[in-house]
């Protein structure tokens, strides 16, 4: 298959400018304020996205450096699979993020989201947006083998760390 480009429809604007000390994951993100801003030509899109509490940020993890197939996770001391974490050194370093829908602000050619609960770096480029609708986004947490519940390999055991867990540089 040949390499295809994304276009960007945005940045992110947020109080992180380095990896270092950010949230892991959206959920360790409480209350971390950020902007969103789209780019003119796309701010039509943003009709009716105001009753959403929540979306989905799509993004490109544009401060990674080289991609590997196998990382040390920051919950963990040993090295995974990349495809089995969320870590960002990918071969298409793509984040998905679930923010807090504040306000929307368009006006004078400005098409500004004000979000919450933000895990992303400044200047973040923004691919896509999507509503959050739970009864489309969540499944039941229950822990078992039983075929069809939700089991989370490695992370079992960790979860609960990526409320106090912080992000280094390993990752750059």
């Amino acid at each position: 298959m040949q390499p295809f480009a994304f276009t960007p429809i945005g940045l992110v604007h947020s109080p992180f400018v380095t990896t270092s000390g950010m949230p892991l994951q959206a959920v360790a993100a409480q209350g971390a304020v950020a902007i969103v801003e789209l780019y003119p030509q796309y701010a039509e899109g943003l009709q009716d996205i105001a009753g959403f509490s929540h979306l989905w940020l799509l993004t490109w993890l544009h401060a990674t450096s080289a991609p590997t197939l196998r990382v040390t996770p920051y919950l963990d001391d040993q090295p995974r699979g990349v495809f089995a974490t969320r870590a960002p050194r990918r071969p298409n370093p793509l984040g998905l993020s679930l923010v807090r829908l504040i306000d929307c602000e368009m006006s004078d050619g400005k098409a500004l989201l004000h979000v919450q609960d933000i895990d992303l770096l400044d200047k973040t480029p923004l691919l896509d947006i999507k509503p959050y609708v739970p009864q489309f986004d969540t499944h039941p947490y229950r822990h078992s083998d039983t075929p069809g519940e939700v089991r989370i390999g490695w992370f079992t055991d960790r979860v609960e760390q990526v409320y106090t867990t912080r992000a280094d540089d390993r990752m750059k």
